[in-house]
């Protein structure tokens, strides 16, 4: 398989999953929608320097690892529900954007901790590198990077979308009314994918 041949393989399987719904993409809307698109910068480049170097462990074998500690995906996945309700939670009670003066954005560790926490995350690089990835197969640790950096480049722009879609509602953020309901429903949307979480 030639470079442009993987590279249309990985865009066909990673584009639905990277721009559907999840922890990742609703929590980075949100955030667009309170504090603005470029406040969302610092987390976002914490969630894919992790996203990148999680999945180049994955592709150069750690995958294998977390296959054999049958717990591991249960713990990842109670954690990470567990910490998607507190964000949910956070998110539900805030007002209007006068309250954004008291109220800090994501920072760099938060988008770190995110995509640690996120087991979407890790059930897709288990699966992408089976997928893609081979130990038999010549520069495997070259084609590994790459794949990684593909995952990470297609992950980071649906994370811009999603965030752009926030910022769009940003402006209704200075009417309290518009706010408490909008942050509401990312509140709502966030408990409901850490439910779903639960279920993985």
């Amino acid at each position: 398989m030639n470079i442009i041949e993987l590279t249309t393989q990985l865009i066909i399987f990673l584009f639905p999953l990277a721009f559907s719904p999840g922890p990742g993409n609703i929590f980075f809307a949100a955030n667009g929608a309170r504090f603005g698109f470029y406040s969302t910068w610092p987390a976002n480049i914490g969630y894919h320097a992790a996203t990148l170097i999680v999945m180049t462990a994955v592709g150069l074998g750690f995958g294998f690892l977390l296959n054999k500690i049958s717990y591991f995906f249960e713990v990842i996945r109670y954690l990470g529900a567990g910490y998607i309700f507190y964000l949910s939670w956070l998110l539900y009670r805030a007002g209007a954007s006068k309250e954004i003066v008291d109220a800090k954005p994501a920072g760099f560790w938060d988008g770190v901790i995110l995509l640690l926490l996120n087991p979407k995350a890790y059930l897709i690089m288990v699966v992408l590198s089976s997928q893609f990835l081979s130990e038999s197969r010549p520069n495997h640790e070259w084609l590994t990077i790459y794949v990684a950096a593909m995952f990470t480049l297609n992950n980071f722009i649906a994370f811009i979308v999603w965030i752009a879609a926030g910022d769009r509602l940003m402006a209704l953020l200075k009417y309290d009314r518009s706010a408490r309901v909008i942050n509401k429903f990312f509140g709502i949307a966030l408990a409901l994918i850490a439910v779903w979480m639960l279920f993985l």
